[in-house]
């Protein structure tokens, strides 16, 4: 009797495993060929972007996260995926995973704010490392941009820590995209002064300052007549960087050509 009750669990087992088998084998076979093929998609498709992001340079530590992140996110996807044709449940997995999500989105809303503001300035390029800008009060040269945070070098020799979100949703001013800016001086003189005996004197200073540029044309006229004299507004372009340097040099130079010239300047 014992050995025929035990051939007979032996049969229901074989029975069951073989049910269980044909069952759920197909499902297993299908996931697993899922998988592979899975795999093999997404790796041609991070090659596929990693060509495309490099064609059009994108900065090289943006890239290799957002291909990471991409693949991860793909990879999870397709997990997932995998799981749900095998015909494991999701429900509470799903439930724990958006939980997580929900309570790391709110304590790290700020820091996943300047995150993604680090990715949009990186890929976008509203200004490069070098570039000089003008931005919360601030005035200085870019030294480096993060992914979390830029940082900026006014130029009296502080550095600044901007975080990127402040950068992405406030103006910024670029005074040296271009290359060049306009300088602008303004001085007065009495009314007595002759005008052109002025400007001679003004040309020829612009002419003999080196980082003073012939084009564009500089523009010297009176910008204002007033009771005790008139001002002459002087616009002349100078290379961006070096601007203030620029400015102080030529002020001086000037100022030293038209007391040559005995030519008196009165208060502004």
């Amino acid at each position: 009797m014992q050995a025929q009750s035990k051939s007979t669990s032996i049969g229901m087992l074989s029975d069951k495993a073989y049910n269980w088998i044909i069952s759920q084998g197909p499902k297993i076979v299908a996931g697993i060929i899922i998988l592979f093929v899975g795999l093999w998609l997404i790796k041609l498709l991070l090659k596929w972007l990693h060509n495309g992001l490099h064609q059009k340079e994108v900065n090289s530590s943006v890239r290799t996260f957002l291909l990471s992140l991409l693949g991860v996110a793909l990879r999870v996807l397709l997990l997932l995926g995998v799981m749900q044709v095998v015909g494991i449940s999701m429900t509470i997995f799903a439930a724990v995973v958006a939980s997580f999500g929900v309570a790391v989105g709110l304590a790290l809303s700020g820091t996943l704010q300047n995150f993604a503001s680090g990715i949009l300035i990186l890929l976008l390029k509203p200004f490069y490392v070098g570039d000089n800008i003008i931005t919360q009060g601030l005035e200085g040269t870019v030294t480096s941009i993060q992914i979390f945070y830029t940082l900026v070098k006014t130029f009296d020799n502080r550095m600044v820590i901007v975080p990127n979100g402040k950068l992405s949703n406030e103006v910024i001013i670029n005074i040296s995209r271009e290359g060049i800016r306009r300088l602008d001086i303004e001085i007065k003189v009495p009314n007595n002064v002759d005008f052109k005996q002025v400007k001679s004197v003004v040309n020829s200073t612009i002419d003999g300052h080196e980082e003073c540029l012939k084009i564009p044309e500089r523009r010297i006229g009176i910008s204002a007549m007033e009771f005790d004299g008139y001002k002459i507004g002087i616009n002349v372009w100078v290379n961006a960087h070096g601007f203030y340097d620029t400015r102080l040099k030529l002020q001086e130079v000037l100022m030293e050509d038209i007391k040559a010239a005995d030519i008196k300047l009165t208060g502004m």
